[in-house]
């Protein structure tokens, strides 16, 4: 739950639904709703405080020996591992499960990286965007990331403008377009998660089945499911917001204290600050606690891990969830609702070759 408390935006909204912001337990005993039961009632969209709350709820019940120590290192040790802590001990593993998030993978384009901190930054680092009232900022980003941001901006009394390169913003309309008012029609179109257009939901919703396609459809259907899109429900607060689609940023410099853009179309751009939602790029690389004599034995395709039906690398007995599996077990991997396949796979592969 760091990532979500330290790393997201004070105010923030989830943008999957409700139902699909369930973390998996075997019994189905620790959802939302349970939690909501034994708390308060939950608003829909379900705000970041209350997910991150429900998070830290389901951690107390599920698994409250928690081991806050931080992993330095992992490294071969004979037949299994030998983890290096922060405070100086060590560990001993016959299997380690990389869970370990996106942070790492948070993506800076290139144009910006020569830019110092206080004048460009990406939005998981940070907490409280109130800090930017009464300045002038560009927002780099089509996606929610983007458009949420935007309106907490906006909301807190800075001047915004949202340049997008894609030619148009896509909003998610659940619950309110056609496709989703023909009962039984709909829930063969979409899956709870609705992750992917109609059709391409349900696919995605079964890794096991997802996987066995072509990797050319699994490509395609991977870019339509995950392409930058907002919650329906940003756009009254976004109303006063100026927006700029096919607009790519060629350049950035500093300048009087502040920054300037070369756009696309030759036009300049002056702002405080640029907030990158430039989203995430996986690669297990820049884990801090994987080093290159341990990855050098893990197959990967570009930055993930190419994993079995356990979701184990090639490096026997390390594994991977999350985001880095998304490449071999689809998109819903990124999402909460993934648990809900991804942990009993995992826990029959470990427990599976244990018996054996």
């Amino acid at each position: 739950m760091s990532f979500w408390d330290k790393q997201m935006p004070h105010g923030m909204l989830l943008r999957s639904p409700y139902v699909a912001s369930n973390i998996a337990d075997p019994q189905r005993e620790l959802t939302l709703d349970d939690f909501a039961s034994e708390n308060q009632p939950l608003p829909r969209p379900l705000a970041l405080e209350q997910f991150v709350e429900y998070g830290r709820w389901f951690q107390q019940v599920a698994f409250p020996q928690l081991d806050p120590r931080q992993v330095a290192r992992v490294d071969r040790n004979g037949s299994g591992f030998r983890l290096a802590l922060g405070d100086g001990g060590s560990l001993h593993a016959a299997r380690v499960v990389v869970a370990a998030g996106i942070m790492p993978f948070a993506w800076k384009p290139p144009q910006f990286r020569n830019l110092p901190a206080e004048l460009a930054s990406h939005t998981s680092e940070h907490r409280e965007l109130s800090r930017f009232s009464g300045r002038r900022v560009v927002v780099i980003g089509g996606g929610q990331s983007a458009l949420e941001s935007a309106a907490l901006l906006h909301e807190a009394g800075a001047e915004v403008e949202v340049l997008v390169r894609a030619s148009r913003i896509y909003f998610l309309r659940r619950a309110h377009g056609f496709l989703h008012r023909l009962g039984p029609v709909t829930r063969l179109l979409f899956a709870p998660a609705e992750v992917g257009p109609a059709g391409v939901s349900r696919l995605v919703s079964e890794p096991s089945w997802y996987r066995r396609l072509p990797r050319a459809l699994q490509d395609r259907f991977s870019v339509r499911s995950l392409r930058p899109a907002g919650a329906a429900w940003l756009e009254p607060r976004l109303e006063e917001v100026s927006i700029r689609i096919s607009t790519p940023v060629e350049s950035a410099r500093e300048l009087n204290g502040g920054v300037e853009l070369m756009l696309a179309d030759g036009a300049r751009c002056h702002c405080d600050h640029v907030l990158l939602a430039t989203g995430y790029r996986v690669d297990i690389t820049n884990y801090p606690f994987l080093p290159p004599q341990l990855l050098e034995h893990v197959d990967r395709v570009g930055g993930y891990p190419r994993l079995s039906r356990g979701f184990e690398s090639s490096l026997r007995g390390l594994y991977f969830l999350g985001a880095p599996s998304a490449w071999s077990y689809g998109p819903l991997m990124r999402f909460v609702a993934g648990t809900e396949f991804a942990a009993p796979v995992l826990t029959r592969a470990v427990i599976g070759r244990k018996r054996r």
